[in-house]
């Protein structure tokens, strides 16, 4: 099977090309080969690589920026996926395309289900949102959520603490929203899964367990310290009230994947792998 990654230079596309199956063959594109609004550029990058499957990892991930930037958001997270889904279906390729959680309000306490209704409260949801649609309107497509990505290379939370920890004043986070931190290692290999099985609709995946922004930054500080990587300074928790930002959270987005882990298998907890991450991180310094 051959498989052409999109956006292969973020910290997902990374993963993806880690976590290849043997039986696949992937060619791989980063933002500053291929441009995927460019329709011209998109038929020629799947004419010469013919694939069988298009994972679309490219994406405006900048939650607060996207406030000021909605249409630079749009552009790559809507035009683009709509592009794509198009070039997919002109030239007979199946479609993998990641969204988020922040396609929800966030106002329930339960876990998500990929069926409930979505309604964003920020720009960057809003794009995801929109991008969603152009995907799903081919029934073959597979449409995968998932929530609060983290892995050892590129910027994130997890290595924004890491490089934090080293300040002399204490890191404040905040406390009073809950999701489920997701290793971008554990996505990956859910994704090649999900291909190997031809799911198609929409499937959300995470980590196990769940916690918010405050426990997992505790948790990160706490792990490396016990690993002897650098002094943990202290992580103070903070209510959103008194955090203000740019872009409006969910104040819960828990995802429900119960519907997908008969398929990748059942998930390791977050804090699981967040040690992977972290072994990952000690070695590459």
């Amino acid at each position: 099977m051959k498989a052409l990654i999109l956006g292969a230079g973020g910290q997902l596309g990374r993963a993806l090309r880690k976590t290849l199956p043997k039986e696949w063959n992937a060619a791989a594109l980063a933002r500053h080969a291929l441009d995927i609004v460019d329709d011209a550029a998109l038929a020629a990058a799947l004419e010469a690589t013919r694939p069988d499957l298009v994972v679309n990892a490219a994406a405006y991930t900048h939650v607060d920026a996207a406030e000021r930037q909605e249409a630079a958001a749009f552009r790559v997270n809507c035009e683009g996926a709509a592009a794509v889904a198009h070039a997919c279906s002109a030239h007979d390729a199946k479609l993998v395309h990641l969204s988020t959680d922040y396609v929800f309000d966030g106002q329930d306490d339960g876990p998500i289900g990929p069926e409930a209704p979505t309604n964003p409260i920020n720009a960057y949801g809003r794009s995801k949102q929109a991008g969603e649609h152009p995907v799903l309107a081919a029934s073959g497509n597979l449409l995968v959520r998932t929530s609060w990505l983290y892995g050892a290379h590129r910027r994130n939370f997890a290595t924004l603490i890491l490089d934090r920890m080293t300040d002399a004043g204490p890191v404040r986070v905040v406390a009073d929203q809950t999701g489920v931190p997701t290793h971008v290692n554990s996505l990956a290999r859910a994704i090649w899964i999900l291909a190997e099985h031809d799911a198609t609709g929409i499937h959300h995946f995470t980590d196990r367990g769940s916690a918010t922004w405050y426990d997992f930054a505790r948790t990160i500080a706490d792990k490396a310290r016990s690993a002897g990587v650098r002094p943990a300074g202290a992580i103070d928790p903070v209510a959103t009230a008194d955090y203000p930002s740019p872009a409006s959270r969910p104040r819960s987005s828990v995802l429900d994947c119960t519907a997908t882990w008969p398929i990748t298998g059942t998930p390791r907890h977050w804090e699981e792998e967040l040690d992977i991450m972290l072994a990952e991180w000690m070695a590459a310094r």
